[in-house]
């Protein structure tokens, strides 16, 4: 039954993987594939609420800013989790938002492994601040009917294989771009990862991840490991890692944890290609909160 339900879940990650464009992402979405994937369940917490900000090529006037807020909720009895992410990203006087429900159910294939299987619809919007653009003097027309607001709606896939130590999954975000011109403010990104990280007694475990990103006629790699420092009773106290991304990209992660399951990522990505001498890089932070479940009564009256 096992093997029939991966070879399915193999062939699906094919398929989608045909489809393709551009993105707006986070570096660590390692720590919350959420960001990435309406399938990524964390179920060993009644919920997730994640915050992050990131500014891209710091040092070029009007390069992207991002801030992005998320939050799952998962309900055991029901094998489900529903989520909301809102996120929006700047770029010189251009504003797009992004506003995303998403419903996942967790299928349970034996005693280790889970198919997590999700989807999200998103409303965007793409503005236009005005007050920045400069008009040349010699410009024969003012004409901005073009720069008016647009809305469209999209929607996302996804798909995750887990067990204790390997996670495997597949998304394909703003699947509407692909068919309709009047939903193309977002284009169609497509996402296949896998990490693996085995907990141990020692003092410190290592993680690995390797990730496909297709956009367009591209197709992107990244590959990371990351180490998890515990303090005696204490795991993951400290995190670093490092990472790099195919086109020349590779950065640094750094994590700690703040308490009461809270918790801090830093970032930090240059290009070692042609923009290396144009910007000093790009700078992310991410604070995660995770909420204990609740544990049942046992004394109560059933």
């Amino acid at each position: 039954m096992i093997k029939k339900f991966i070879l399915f879940f193999l062939f699906v990650c094919l398929s989608l993987l045909g489809f393709s464009q551009s993105n707006i992402r986070i570096n660590n979405y390692w720590e919350n594939p959420y960001f990435i994937n309406p399938a990524a369940i964390d179920d060993d917490y009644a919920a997730v609420i994640s915050m992050a900000a990131r500014k891209q090529w710091f040092g070029i006037p009007g390069s992207p800013s991002t801030y992005f807020v998320a939050g799952t909720k998962y309900i055991d009895q029901m094998q489900t989790q529903f989520g909301l992410k809102v996120f929006s990203d700047q770029i010189g006087y251009t504003l797009i938002t992004n506003a995303s429900l998403s419903y996942a159910y967790s299928v349970v294939l034996d005693p280790d492994w889970r198919l997590h299987l999700g989807l999200a619809a998103s409303f965007q919007s793409l503005s236009y601040d005005l007050t920045k653009i400069v008009w040349s003097p010699n410009s024969e027309t003012t004409d901005i009917s073009h720069l008016l607001k647009q809305n469209n709606y999209n929607f996302d896939v996804g798909a995750q294989l887990t067990n204790k130590t390997l996670t495997v999954g597949l998304s394909a975000q703003n699947l509407l771009s692909i068919f309709f011109a009047e939903n193309s403010l977002q284009t169609n990104a497509n996402f296949l990862y896998a990490k693996y990280r085995k907990k141990t007694n020692q003092a410190i475990d290592m993680q690995y991840g390797a990730s496909a990103i297709q956009y367009g006629s591209a197709l992107q790699m990244e590959f990371s490991i990351t180490s998890y420092f515990k303090y005696y009773n204490q795991p993951d106290i400290f995190q670093a890692g490092l990472f790099y991304r195919t086109r020349g990209d590779m950065g640094v992660l750094l994590g700690m944890n703040l308490g009461r399951n809270l918790h801090l990522w830093y970032s930090y990505d240059f290009n070692v290609g042609g923009l290396r001498t144009s910007f000093i890089g790009t700078h992310e932070l991410m604070l995660v909160w995770k909420l204990n479940k609740v544990p049942g009564c046992l004394t109560c009256d059933p």
